[in-house]
């Protein structure tokens, strides 16, 4: 009866239509992105903008129905799918998918948590900016996931992770009320910072329904740089070589074991290897010049150089062409597709002390060759930023699935690597259910707390994605 009369005035509220109960209009909402999770929900509800979400929450609020926000459902921990009591709705903002306001004087975008990320990277660009954010999911996530995740992606070493690229936001409270801080200020130093809790929450706190967003001059030119190095420390000697002489020039710096290429060359052989031999790690550079194509090209070229004069790189390949630099960034892009594609593997999204990076991957894989004989490490990420997608396969040939069993045993082994070297278990992925009780391992007691007296303070019934992050 309780389910009956709320769902009627949700219906009532925006649209029976736009409520969904039935088990197929709901079924594309329930699972997660890699497919490993189905929830279930008491509905599928999508508001058409801010005044309707805060209609709906305030319905949540009355009628004690638990929220579990989602936009593009490409997340990796399992943050924006609910649980199997069935208990709560999805609230997908996909509808709050407008455009506001581009303030080119003041260099920001105004747009709703319902855009997609590459949308936004279109109309920036229309107005001749740059939106930096870049994922490999641009294309169906959007930036309301995006702001709820702290989003990182491959330009962080120049522009920081989608918390450092957002100036306001609007969101409705757990109690339906409407924040309205969409301020487009780079200094506002009037009291606690509330848009900083809202990001990088995972909807826990509260519903972002639009944001102000930073814009930057597109840049004259961009040049990719692909160069092979025998060990990660040799990666790191190239990182800081090429920060000194490039700057903030230097937008991309991406490194990728040999496992993660053969992976490539296996599942895309359209892709083009660029080398004649193969080498055990690769580093992908990317330039973006606010001068020219020559002055970056001088830069990209002298560094290259002085990595191969002082055996930093033992090859590289300069890009000459918009399509070789696309080419190139194929290469990294599509590593995550081909390991899904060569079967189930464990996954890691780690950060640490760039200084600390080499050290970590010797001292853990060495680790796990002890304790897991055989298992390939598929190693990626920015390392400019020192974030490793630092994965685990099986051994070639072996079940997939008893090796999916340990997992438990390899993330310790990673895990307490990560932490024993100041570390972070979750980079830009966030918590969601998947590392909610492992976090509790690494954060301290103080850490803890303070999060949960924040959850309780802001959202006292536990309706906000119950069961995520604390």
């Amino acid at each position: 009866m309780k389910n009956t009369e709320f769902l009627d005035a949700c219906r009532s509220a925006i649209g029976a239509a736009h409520v969904l109960t039935d088990e197929a209009d709901k079924a594309g909402y329930l699972t997660d992105q890699r497919q490993r999770f189905t929830g279930a929900a008491l509905a599928v509800v999508k508001p058409a903008d801010t005044a309707e979400v805060a209609a709906i929450v305030k319905l949540c609020a009355q009628f004690q129905v638990p929220i579990v926000p989602q936009g593009g459902n490409t997340g990796l921990v399992l943050g924006s799918v609910p649980d199997q009591s069935g208990q709560a709705i999805v609230l997908s903002l996909k509808r709050l998918n407008r455009i506001r306001a581009v303030d080119a004087v003041n260099h920001t975008i105004t747009v709703e948590a319902g855009c997609i990320l590459q949308h936004i990277q279109e109309a920036a660009a229309a107005e001749r900016s740059l939106f930096p954010l870049s994922l490999a999911a641009e294309g169906s996530c959007t930036i309301g996931g995006n702001l709820s995740t702290n989003a990182g992606g491959t330009a962080v070493l120049r522009y920081g992770n989608t918390r450092e690229l957002c100036l306001g936001l609007e969101v409705v409270t757990a109690q339906g009320d409407i924040l309205h801080g969409l301020r487009g200020l780079r200094k506002d130093n009037t009291g606690y910072d509330l848009r900083d809790l809202f990001i990088g929450a995972e909807g826990t706190l509260g519903i972002i329904t639009a944001a102000v967003l930073k814009l930057f001059p597109q840049p004259k030119a961009q040049l990719t740089a692909l160069a092979a190095v025998q060990t990660p420390a040799a990666a790191l000697r190239l990182l800081s070589m090429a920060q000194g002489r490039c700057g903030a020039t230097l937008t991309g710096f991406e490194l990728m074991s040999d496992l993660c290429l053969q992976l490539v060359a296996k599942h895309f052989p359209q892709l083009q290897f660029p080398f004649s031999q193969r080498h055990p790690h690769y580093v992908l550079l990317e330039l973006s010049d606010s001068e020219s194509a020559d002055h970056a090209s001088v830069l990209l070229e002298a560094v290259i150089g002085d990595a191969l004069e002082q055996d930093i790189c033992q090859d590289a390949v300069l890009a000459s062409s918009s399509a070789q630099s696309r080419a190139l960034w194929q290469l990294r892009e599509s590593i995550s597709s081909a390991q899904a594609m060569e079967g189930k593997n464990i996954k890691h999204d780690i950060s640490l002390p760039i200084s600390r990076i080499a050290e970590f991957i010797t001292v853990t894989d060495a680790l796990l060759q002890q304790h897991f004989p055989g298992c390939r490490n598929v190693t990626f990420g920015h390392l400019g930023d020192g974030n490793l997608h630092y994965n685990v396969s099986p051994p070639a040939g072996s079940s997939a699935e008893q090796f999916i069993e340990r997992q438990a045993d390899i993330n310790r082994v990673v895990h307490d690597s990560v932490d024993r070297m100041q570390g972070s278990i979750s980079a830009e992925h966030g918590l969601g259910t998947l590392k909610r009780e492992e976090i509790l391992r690494y954060k301290s007691p103080v850490e803890i707390a303070l999060m949960k007296t924040i959850k309780q303070a802001l959202d006292p019934l536990n309706l906000m994605n119950p069961g995520k992050v604390v």
